[in-house]
């Protein structure tokens, strides 16, 4: 494995460094030749390197200040300057870490993400991409909550980060492509979709058409298009209904004798599907677009999903993804959308 210096967001989230500090320490303990450098209070990261055992590949780099989680982008961005999310982003922007993982505010690490390092030639927006799980693997959504909206040149630049960046990370040569919409018919949706549809159907992705909700876990494409505001709901439902489901088969087996002896038995099988739809096994959502490797972790994460979102990262990293999407933009977006 190559050399790989992650900053973390150590104050970013709602547990902050009780959270991101066992979290990097378990990271560096399981990924060989990764370091960590945790942005924050020094004094109070400190404590919690203490009570854990210090490594020579974690190491701390002060930041002063911390942005709220209910903090405006703009307020962040203007007056936040020495703040712990800003400060994992300069690391990145001036080539001392290779990625930043933050759980902080979303809005404000969008906005100082692409303040600092810039999108690639050709992007408008920058998105957000995460996994959720499918029948068939791993369904890559985009965008989560960057973009509300979209234009139809968006959600093409969309496919294309997204259809790149599954093509780099899980090595599928032409990843599946399909385009969030009401209904599959191509008479169906609002015109920007009906319009993205045709600038996609004529670059060189595979496209599989329209797709609804549930097409996102039927695990019949890789990569689902779709703008920030239906992103993000999908993926806000996608998480309660796993919640929701692991909590009635629980109480199920609880209700009486014989389905608690009945849970027993089949154990094995139902900690085998509580992993597999565990939102916290897919925690940690990318943001595209940009000229640098920025993960967004949950703001409620536990640090075993924090280190998740760390794993991400150095995937992402391991793989140049900002680079190819950045070479296949260049193919696609140099002649312009469907020519």
């Amino acid at each position: 494995m190559q050399p790989v210096t992650i900053a973390l967001d150590a104050m970013g989230g709602d547990h902050g460094p009780s959270v991101v500090v066992p979290a990097a320490v378990s990271a560096v303990e399981r990924i060989d030749r990764l370091e960590a450098i945790l942005v924050g209070d020094s004094e109070t990261i400190g404590v919690e390197l203490a009570n854990r055992g210090r490594t020579d590949r974690v190491r701390v780099h002060h930041a002063g200040e911390q942005v709220g989680m209910d903090e405006s982008p703009a307020q962040a961005l203007r007056t936040k300057k020495d703040s712990s999310m800003r400060v994992a982003l300069d690391l990145v922007a001036c080539g001392q870490a290779d990625a930043c993982v933050s759980a902080g505010n979303t809005g404000a690490l969008l906005a100082i993400a692409r303040f600092v390092l810039k999108t690639l030639p050709g992007i408008d927006r920058p998105a957000i991409v995460s996994a959720l799980p499918s029948r068939r693997g791993l369904t890559h959504v985009l965008d989560l909550g960057a973009n509300v909206d979209a234009t139809p040149e968006q959600l093409f630049q969309f496919a294309v980060m997204g259809s790149t960046l599954v093509s780099a990370i899980h090595r599928i040569r032409e990843p599946r492509v399909g385009l969030l919409n009401v209904g599959e018919e191509e008479i169906k949706g609002h015109e920007t979709v009906r319009e993205a549809a045709r600038l996609i159907a004529r670059s060189d992705l595979n496209y599989r058409g329209f797709v609804e909700g549930d097409g996102i876990f039927s695990g019949e494409v890789d990569v689902v298009v779709c703008d920030g505001f239906a992103g993000n709901i999908a993926l806000k439902s996608s998480e309660g209904a796993a919640r929701m489901i692991g909590s009635m088969i629980e109480g199920e087996f609880r209700r009486t004798g014989l389905s608690r002896i009945a849970g027993v038995l089949a154990r094995p099988v139902l900690q085998s599907v509580r992993r597999r739809i565990d939102p916290r096994n897919y925690n940690g959502a990318i943001f595209v677009g940009l000229r640098g490797t920025v993960v967004k972790s949950h703001g409620r994460a536990d640090a075993y999903s924090f280190e998740n979102a760390i794993r991400e990262a150095v995937v992402e990293v391991q793989n140049n993804v900002p680079e190819r999407i950045g070479e296949h933009l260049d193919v696609l977006l140099s002649q312009g959308p469907g020519e």
